[in-house]
């Protein structure tokens, strides 16, 4: 098994003739060049891993590729008219040989002021598995782990826990493009604190301020 990883969660994952493209959202962007994709999974509706735009270039590319995801996701894609194929929590498919499983149905909580969506993590090939955004045990042993460690939802010490749990041979980061946009992370409890009546300010580095 080949892994690129294009950013964030955008990997490109090749087993046995069969080239896989996960999450493609607005912290990448290779996935809007690539050619020769078969499968495009995608956990869930959030922005960093589903982007109508992008898409729409990677089917323009890939006019043969399969879409891959749960119905939340489904709900989206049929706005936009792009056909899809339903893999959620316990059920598969074989893809030129190659099996993929969906497990999971619930993105991690970030607040519980925000609601919960749908996330289906996915095991491809019986060895690797990208969980999107939730921190699922697949009932089967895992080879390989794409191991989420930064976010609004994560603590660094339940990555860890995580990877533990899950015992991989080996696993890498992802979800980890946050760390380089602090407006992700921080824009979340600036929201839900403004609704609330709580100013929370952004300092800029070397700018003094007063209060």
């Amino acid at each position: 098994m080949k892994v690129t990883k294009f950013g964030h969660c955008c990997l490109l994952i090749e087993e046995n003739g069969l080239r896989v493209l996960t999450d493609p959202g607005v912290y990448s962007e290779a996935q809007n060049e690539v050619t020769g994709i078969n499968v495009v999974l995608i956990t869930h509706e959030h922005q960093d891993h589903f982007h109508l735009d992008s898409m729409k270039e990677i089917i323009k590319n890939n006019p043969e590729v399969k879409i891959i995801t749960n119905k939340a996701v489904g709900e989206l894609l049929n706005k936009a008219a792009i056909p899809f194929s339903l893999v959620e929590d316990g059920q598969n498919s074989l893809e030129k040989g190659v099996p993929i499983e969906g497990f999971g149905d619930r993105h991690a909580v970030i607040h519980s002021s925000i609601p919960v969506i749908q996330n289906t993590g996915y095991m491809i090939a019986n060895k690797l598995f990208y969980p999107g955004d939730a921190l699922i045990k697949p009932s089967k042993p895992v080879e390989v782990l794409a191991l989420p460690t930064a976010g609004p939802w994560l603590k660094v010490s339940e990555a860890v826990d995580y990877a533990l749990q899950v015992k991989p041979r080996i696993c890498f980061a992802v979800h980890d493009a946050v760390l380089a946009h602090p407006e992700a992370l921080n824009g979340i409890p600036q929201r839900i604190l403004a609704a609330l009546g709580v100013r929370l300010d952004i300092l800029d580095l070397k700018r003094t301020y007063e209060f």
